[in-house]
């Protein structure tokens, strides 16, 4: 009963820290938009709801933008999870995405095989490549005693501009206006899942398949609860004999393959070339996610689609309204805020376990009493 209270206290605790930073959102909206009703109408319902003229009708082609635009941050979302879950705060999901866009499309464009395996190929070479990368942080921290936090944090932009080196003096199409690479191979593409322009590939079947993985490795295998047990308390997963060392790293190179998965499958079902110029913010996305989905991997789906509904919300009201993007950032700022303050309700958290530490004595109690009269 009392895990039950608690974690239904939990999920209590995100939907009013999600209400708080919609509130925050609904006061800058107001103070900045002169249509401040129908600003809110796009951030909120338009998304998925169309309005026209005296009717409204569901959305289904924005449905499927939404879902499309979760692929990628399903992945970064259960790399964090898994480092988090650490107590490693792993900040290279970032640079972990482009350096796996960038690499998957380098290997569907120049190992082609021809076998209709290029695009998985193509994927597992991009997330075995960033997770070589991510043990640069992940030694720093077990040999060195550096931050994970500082080194991941600069390797991300150690990422961006060796990428941005490599493209634009051997792999750039000379014959394009902008900087890009060639095209990938038809056979390394990712198909879609549906028609249209929604862009949503199977990567979205891929990325629910590896939240069932991620969740099995976290919670029904050994490594999995040497890593939570890691999280929970260091020096007593040291003196009762794990390998602190190797998990540590293991759940960094971990975080890395998934955010390399992510942004392979990512470049490789929406475009056909590589044109990241910049640091996507996919992996920036997935610590929201994870903070959201409080390092559990099956809640990562459902708060991968808040962020991209939020998204899709935002890009509406900047659009119809006088109300800039960048909102999303103010909602995600405030989200990460009130989750990562240990004291947002602690009083009621409090009074909870106090109360369910009652009830479970008086019932205890009242078990002794009656196997006594026995």
């Amino acid at each position: 009963m009392k895990n039950k209270r608690l974690w239904m206290f939990e999920i209590f605790r995100g939907f009013a820290a999600i209400l708080v930073s919609l509130a925050v959102a609904a006061v800058f909206i107001f103070i900045t938009s002169d249509k401040p009703w129908e600003a809110l109408r796009y951030l909120l319902i338009s998304p998925l709801v169309s309005f026209r003229t005296g009717s409204s009708s569901f959305n289904l082609t924005s449905f499927y933008t939404i879902l499309a635009a979760m692929i990628p941050t399903i992945f970064t979302g259960l790399g964090v999870c898994v480092m988090f879950s650490a107590n490693e705060f792993n900040l290279g999901g970032e640079g972990g995405v482009m350096l796996g866009g960038f690499v998957g499309t380098l290997s569907g464009i120049y190992f082609v095989t021809g076998t209709g395996f290029d695009a998985v190929l193509a994927v597992l070479i991009a997330g075995l490549v960033c997770g070589i990368v991510m043990l640069v942080p992940a030694l720093g921290k077990v040999k060195l005693g550096a931050s994970e936090m500082v080194s991941s944090l600069m390797l991300n932009y150690v990422i961006l501009f060796v990428i941005l080196h490599f493209l634009s003096s051997i792999f750039a199409d000379r014959s394009k206006g902008s900087l890009m690479t060639y095209p990938v191979s038809p056979t390394s593409k990712i198909p879609d899942l549906v028609s249209g322009n929604s862009h949503l590939t199977w990567g979205f079947v891929i990325a629910l398949v590896f939240t069932v993985l991620v969740t099995l490795f976290m919670f029904r295998t050994k490594w999995g609860y040497q890593i939570r047990m890691i999280g929970i308390n260091k020096d007593f997963a040291k003196y009762s004999g794990m390998k602190v060392g190797a998990i540590v790293v293991l759940s960094q190179v971990i975080g890395g393959i998934l955010s390399g998965f992510g942004g392979a499958i990512e470049v490789l079902g929406r475009f056909t070339t590589f044109s990241w110029l910049d640091l996507p913010g996919y992996g920036w996305e997935g610590i929201t996610i994870a903070i959201l989905a409080k390092n559990n991997p099956a809640f990562v789906p459902l708060a991968a689609f808040f962020i991209a509904y939020l998204n899709k919300g935002c890009q509406l009201m900047s659009t119809y309204c006088d109300v800039p993007s960048e909102m999303i950032d103010i909602i995600q700022a405030v989200i990460f805020l009130f989750f990562a303050a240990e004291h947002f309700l602690a009083r009621y958290r409090q009074k909870l376990v106090v109360k369910t530490t009652v009830e479970e004595l008086k019932n205890l109690s009242a078990k002794e009493k009656g196997g006594a009269k026995a």
